[in-house]
């Protein structure tokens, strides 16, 4: 039977990009990675052409790909969403959604998201002073909120209320008791009326990573017990009315709709109870957690979500109206503060692969000339003998007999050539049983060897820095999709694992998305002598840029925005250039002068003259350019 020849469909397959891509991103007929900003096929481009045009303009990877596109859709995606949720539950409240500034900082994508947002009166919310500077110096919508969450000094509640004293709608949460007197006090000093929230902490907690974030012991919120307190102070200073906001959060990344559910009914009982009480709320706060789908799986695993965004939004709703119907109160305008959602599909990260590490072997196999070692007769015989019928008989073998060749040669009973050969065999062996146990004709494979791939995976070096671009994954272990840019047309031979170029042994990517567990290695393509190639790593938007930390002195990568138009066309509407050396030698005190100038500048003139000066002259050179490598 002839072999299947390879196409695109396979590699979309392959890396599950028609699942984790959302509509955002697939294949094109050149086998390349193309992205469709908004879901619509007329509009398209390929990635591919992108890093290539960004190179012919100097601009060499790792680069950042921004698409603004992509956030303007997203945040067309969650209010369209919100909008038909109450039109077909015929809720009486509206929704407005908040983008909080932590998710990504990074100015363009701020200003894309309240430009896209603006019809929708989109607000900030802001969890420092640096960030409450962003939301305050943008041309809101007048109906547009500010929200200041996290906790605060007196000199942050003084811009808010300054802000406030000015005409824009800036709300204070209060995340803890101490924090309201001293909101009361700054507002009587400014003569203006605050507009306060209130964060409950919930019972209820969500799903993932993140579930710690709620409860009773959360970080931020306050008790049945504080809130009632909250109220009754306000009500003895005649400012029940600034209370306008009930605002909840349990947690980051929700993978389950069972736990937003489950908080919404909390959260709207304790909203209708204060709404008896005679507290006039206007704004029913769900807070962040709207997941991001990153492995594709559609599950509750902490890579991925059971839900769409228009379940999401219809189960906002549909809670909030019944028991806000059970109750008999009204319905209050909803608020989310979605970041991840809005953000993470936004950007592209591209790195070139400089090198391969083939940890087994593969290119070498011996042939036995009679003379050897006895341990490496019968290392040769297990690799010519094993087959289906004894594969784990041999396979203990090869391990004893592996054991045995280190021994002899700690003892030094084996030279240097010997146990190369020895361990060549060994992963000859390796290789054979693995192919043996991808037959067709074997049924089970016992569970001792579902981890073998693992071991015969090559190592892809990448040039970039984990630790920059995705500290996520190296932190708490989470999943971002990855697949080569190009060559898509053919299959894959490698079975390999990534690492960066820093010098620290966790610099590595060894775990990968798949829609049924999570995968040790993931198939690439063989590095071909003289050409690129071109790696990508997806949905790293959210948080990404702004934990990426200099380990190793390796700075922020090259960054380009991207306006995808017809006709499969794209203009770079911006470039940000990576941190040179200079940058990041002067981010840990180090004047990039004093260094160059060098101790040898105090010495007397010797024969070794030319080449000092010669290092100045490359030194003085090389602070100019980014800090990854020039392959």
């Amino acid at each position: 039977m002839p072999m299947k020849h390879w196409t695109v469909q396979d590699a979309a397959s392959l890396y599950g990009i028609r699942e984790w891509g959302n509509g955002y991103f697939g294949i094109n007929a050149k086998g390349h990675l193309e992205i469709t900003p908004t879901k619509d096929d007329s509009l398209s481009c390929d990635v591919y052409e992108i890093v290539q045009h960004l190179k012919k303009k100097g601009i060499r990877t790792p680069v950042n790909l921004r698409f603004p596109q992509v956030l303007a859709h997203r945040v067309i995606e969650v209010n369209e969403a919100f909008r038909h949720a109450i039109i077909e539950f015929g809720y009486e409240g509206g929704y407005q959604g908040v983008y909080p500034v932590k998710t990504n900082q990074t100015k363009e994508v701020v200003e894309e998201i309240i430009r896209a947002g603006n019809k929708y009166h989109y607000g900030l919310e802001a969890g420092s002073k640096p960030e409450l500077m962003i939301a305050l110096s943008l041309d809101l919508h007048p109906e547009a909120l500010v929200l200041c969450n996290g906790y605060k000094d007196e000199s942050f509640i003084r811009m808010a209320l300054l802000a406030r004293k000015a005409g824009r709608k800036v709300v204070i949460t209060v995340e803890k008791m101490t924090e309201l007197p001293l909101i009361l006090k700054v507002a009587k000093e400014l003569k203006v009326e605050p507009l306060i929230g209130l964060r409950a902490k919930l019972n209820a907690q969500g799903s993932g990573k993140w579930e710690t974030s709620a409860g009773d012991h959360a970080k931020f919120g306050l008790t049945t017990r504080e809130i009632l307190d909250a109220i009754e102070v306000l009500e003895k200073r005649d400012l029940l009315d600034s209370v306008i906001e009930l605002h909840f959060h349990i947690g980051s990344q929700i993978t389950d709709i069972r736990k937003i559910k489950s908080a919404m009914k909390e959260a709207t009982r304790i909203y209708a109870k204060l709404r008896k009480l005679g507290v006039p709320i206007r704004y029913l706060n769900v807070g962040g957690g709207l997941g991001v789908d990153y492995d594709g799986s559609k599950t509750t695993f902490s890579s991925s979500m059971n839900y769409t965004i228009s379940e999401y939004a219809a189960d906002v709703v549909y809670t909030t109206k019944d028991i806000c119907a059970q109750e008999q109160v009204p319905m209050p305008d909803l608020l989310s503060e979605s970041g991840r959602a809005i953000v993470a599909y936004h950007e592209v990260v591209v790195v070139d692969i400089i090198g391969l590490i083939d940890t087994t072997h593969t290119k070498y196999t011996v042939a036995l000339t009679g003379n050897e070692p006895q341990i490496l007769k019968e290392l040769a015989y297990t690799r010519d003998n094993i087959s289906i019928k004894n594969f784990a008989e041999m396979y203990h073998d090869a391990i004893t007999q592996k054991d045995e060749l280190l021994t002899l040669f700690n003892l030094g009973y084996l030279g240097l050539e010997d146990r190369s050969k020895g361990e060549t065999l060994f992963w000859e062996v390796c290789r054979k049983l693995s192919r043996i146990l991808g037959s067709k004709s074997l049924k089970y494979v016992p569970e001792e060897f579902q981890d073998l791939n693992k071991s015969l995976a090559d190592k892809l070096i990448a040039n970039f820095s984990i630790f920059q671009s995705m500290p996520d994954h190296w932190a708490i272990e989470q999943l971002f999709p990855v697949m080569p840019i190009h060559r898509l047309k053919e299959k894959p031979g490698l079975s390999a694992t990534l690492c960066d170029i820093t010098c620290d042994s966790d610099g590595k990517m060894e775990k990968f998305i798949d829609l049924k567990d999570v995968r040790d290695e993931i198939p690439f393509h063989e590095p071909r002598g003289g050409e690129s190639y071109y790696v990508a790593f997806f949905l790293t938007g959210a948080y990404q840029d702004i934990l990426g930390m200099r380990h190793n002195l390796f700075g922020a990568p090259n960054e380009a925005h991207i306006m995808v138009h017809e006709d499969d066309t794209f203009k770079i509407q911006h470039i940000v250039k990576g941190d040179t050396v200079d940058h990041v030698l002067r981010s840990v005190h180090y004047d990039p002068d004093v260094l160059i100038a060098g101790p040898q500048t105090k010495r007397k003139p010797t024969a070794k003259g030319d080449a000092a000066e010669a290092l100045r002259a490359l030194l003085t050179e090389e602070r100019k350019l980014h800090t990854y490598l020039e392959i």
